[in-house]
């Protein structure tokens, strides 16, 4: 059977499975259930009649406006369920029906979600990171995640590793990698930023000033899930990716526009878009970068 009719089963589920996400987005962060009440127009509170809850096609149909308020409809909507569609179906299109499509899929929804709460609210709720870390740790079993370099170390050690075992050391090395890396450098700001809290309180008495914080726990437990995915390697290549996004997309808008000077960005976005991007071909490069430089 030619691939394209299940592909494009997928990219039509895709596009169920991102209206789903949408609800999550919306509703997770502030604590609400993702079941009840059913959909309704976050304007005016009107239920969402099923016509007008079509992924995409209503929104075009209505003109990207309420039926009921005519206010509009943020467009991260559709945004959302076409990115999960197309995610899927390149997952698919790599994968085909395997367990390491399920992975892929997972993993993929999971960070939609999570790039895009960061993104709307600057939440990275922990319902989704800790259900993430689980799922990652017990899909390492059935699904093998890069252990390297912690296999090499184990068996210089004298620890035969294999199969499943190694997998899931690659998982909690990767999450220990990941997550550590993260506390760390989140301690290592705060501390400075109290000290230099400190400073200025002594040098102007009577003022108070505020610790900065860099890196919340969320963008941790981020790290952590991703970590629990990928293993060390592509956890690191997530990283690099989303820092290097970040200064990307940051650096120039914050010297081209004073409102951007302070701006808040939202880390986990950058790391959630690599993640994106690792989780489908993230090891492909990571071959390649190994090959040109001779350390494959």
């Amino acid at each position: 059977m030619s691939i394209l009719i299940p592909l494009a089963l997928v990219a039509v589920f895709g596009l169920a499975f991102g209206s789903f996400l949408n609800v999550c987005i919306s509703r997770i962060p502030e604590g609400d259930s993702v079941v009840v009440p059913g959909s309704r127009c976050p304007r005016c509170g009107h239920a969402i009649r099923w016509r007008d809850n079509i992924p995409v096609l209503s929104y075009l149909l209505l003109g990207g406006r309420c039926r009921d308020c005519k206010q509009s409809i943020s467009r991260i909507y559709p945004l959302v369920e076409i990115l999960t569609s197309a995610m899927l179906a390149l997952a698919y299109w790599r994968y085909r029906l395997s367990p390491e499509f399920i992975k892929a899929a997972l993993v993929l929804m999971l960070l939609i979600v999570l790039t895009f709460t960061d993104l709307r609210t600057r939440r990275l709720p922990h319902k989704i990171t800790i259900f993430g870390i689980a799922a990652g740790l017990i899909l390492s079993l059935f699904v093998p995640v890069d252990a390297r370099p912690l296999g090499w170390l184990l068996a210089r050690w004298g620890f035969a590793a294999s199969g499943p075992l190694l997998s899931l050391a690659g998982s909690l090395g990767g999450a220990l990698m990941g997550g550590g890396l993260f506390y760390a450098v989140g301690e290592i700001f705060y501390f400075v930023g109290r000290r230099r809290k400190e400073y200025l309180e002594k040098k102007y008495p009577g003022e108070e000033f505020q610790a900065k914080e860099y890196l919340g726990f969320g963008d941790v437990m981020l790290m952590l899930m991703i970590g629990t995915f990928f293993g060390i390697p592509l956890t690191f290549e997530t990283i690099l990716l989303g820092s290097l996004g970040g200064t990307l997309v940051a650096l120039p808008l914050s010297v081209a526009d004073s409102r951007f000077k302070d701006y808040a960005w939202p880390y986990g976005t950058f790391l959630g878009a690599a993640g994106i991007f690792v989780s489908l071909g993230g090891d492909l490069l990571l071959e390649r970068y190994l090959h040109w430089t001779g350390l494959g």
